[in-house]
């Protein structure tokens, strides 16, 4: 059998060293394993976990290290910070069995020379304890929510302290399994009874069509999946969809739809007649998206590979268009913790991108249709400015609808959405 604590230190480095996605990287790793239920539960728990609280515990390790954690070496790094979040953070595991495991793995290891500092740092912290720093500013939230500095500063700044807080505190906590029934193929009465009897815990969500499933499952591999009965979405997404409310027989347009769900959820109100471009800028999402559609037997989406921020003509005019923009995603924290430590600088075009994307948007707009802007991030910078910005330069546009969804409040992701009619 495979050692989840060895094999959750090789896949934290692999997706440090080469960037790489934490879900994608969890997946090939857990392929390749031989694990039992509770293994294959402790490798994705220290991975995910390790990510979210990176921030934490390298503050926790450089009181116990003369070494600076940038010169440490890397396989004894992700050892020496997957052995702190279990003695931090996992209670049900001794933290002598997390030490001990610790140095048995640098032992077997090319780094073996670091077994006794290893050894020597763990047991200092057990022996001495540790503490986080005290005091509501920017820079303890940042050590206390294992969050970059920049983006603690821009919640403070857009939202105030205490709202600031209770976002952190939400970005480190299990997210909510949202999926959306397919009522082309079902109803939310029929794909609750196949959930009993396939005994697949689960409650109402706070959506007509939405369902949230306890306790976590693959959902790929569910026959009712497969079968096209149901898709996963967050209730924020399938709120804001609802907010552009396309109707039976519209045209309407995706214009950056990948990987789909709110394409599937606007065939679905629109009862699968009339007609949906759903544009990717790459093929392979476009395809995606295609296989998707195939798949809920949505027969009105059609895919495009197309440039959302480049007018084509070709596409035609539409009543509605949903203008979901490539964002910096700190609304999806809980989900997608290896954005957190993207530099900041991978974020500063992004506006001048979403800017551009909704200028195009109009230009596909029928007189007196309407555009649904919205992000899954919590800067108001790409939020609320935008959409003001916009309306300054095209007085043509009202907004009639704007809400920020917050995990703290609405239970769902952090999510963005503005709804903008023209006036012509």
């Amino acid at each position: 059998m495979t050692n989840p604590r060895k094999l959750a230190v090789s896949a934290l480095l692999k997706i440090e060293k080469d960037n790489a996605y934490s879900n994608i990287t969890l997946a090939a790793f857990l392929k390749e394993a031989e694990f039992s239920p509770q293994d294959k539960a402790l490798f994705s728990a220290l991975v995910y976990g390790v990510l979210d609280r990176k921030i934490t515990l390298d503050y926790v390790l450089s009181k116990y290290m003369k070494t600076p954690l940038k010169k440490t070496a890397p396989f004894t790094l992700a050892v020496l910070r997957t052995a702190l979040f279990q003695i931090m953070f996992m209670d049900k595991i001794p933290e002598s069995a997390a030490v001990n495991e610790a140095v048995k793995i640098i032992k077997k290891s090319k780094e073996s020379r670091n077994a006794g500092f290893v050894n020597a740092v763990l047991r200092g912290v057990l022996r001495e304890g540790f503490s986080l720093p005290e005091g509501d500013t920017a820079g303890n939230l940042s050590i206390k929510y294992s969050c970059p500095l920049w983006i603690c500063e821009s919640f403070c700044r857009d939202y105030g302290i205490d709202t600031a807080k209770k976002i952190l505190e939400e970005s480190l906590k299990t997210p909510p399994l949202s999926i959306r029934v397919n009522n082309i193929k079902t109803d939310a009465e029929s794909l609750k009874q196949e959930f009993l009897n396939a005994k697949i815990d689960f409650e109402k969500g706070g959506n007509d069509n939405c369902l949230v499933i306890k306790g976590g499952m693959d959902i790929s591999q569910n026959d009712l999946y497969k079968k096209g009965l149901f898709y996963a979405q967050d209730e924020a997404s399938q709120r804001a969809v609802g907010v552009l409310s396309p109707k039976k027989g519209e045209r309407v347009l995706d214009m950056c739809a990948a990987p789909g769900g709110k394409s599937f959820t606007m065939a679905g109100l629109m009862q699968n007649e009339g007609e949906i471009i759903a544009c990717d800028l790459y093929e392979k999402r476009a395809g995606l998206i295609a296989e998707g559609a195939k798949r809920l037997g949505l027969s009105i989406i059609k895919t495009a590979v197309a440039d959302a921020t480049v007018f084509d003509k070709s596409l035609g005019e539409f009543d509605g268009i949903l203008c979901d923009v490539p964002c910096s995603g700190l609304g999806v924290l809980r989900r997608k913790p290896d954005i957190k430590y993207k530099p900041e600088c991978d974020f500063r075009e992004l506006e001048e991108i979403q800017y551009s994307i909704l200028c195009n948007a109009r230009k596909y707009l029928k007189k007196g249709g309407r555009i649904l802007y919205s992000t899954c991030t919590l800067r108001q910078e790409e939020n609320e400015n935008l959409v003001i910005r916009f309306q300054k330069e095209y007085n043509t546009f009202r907004k009639v609808y704007e809400h920020t969804f917050m995990p703290h409040i609405d239970g769902t992701d952090g999510f963005y959405c503005a709804l903008l009619e023209s006036k012509e």
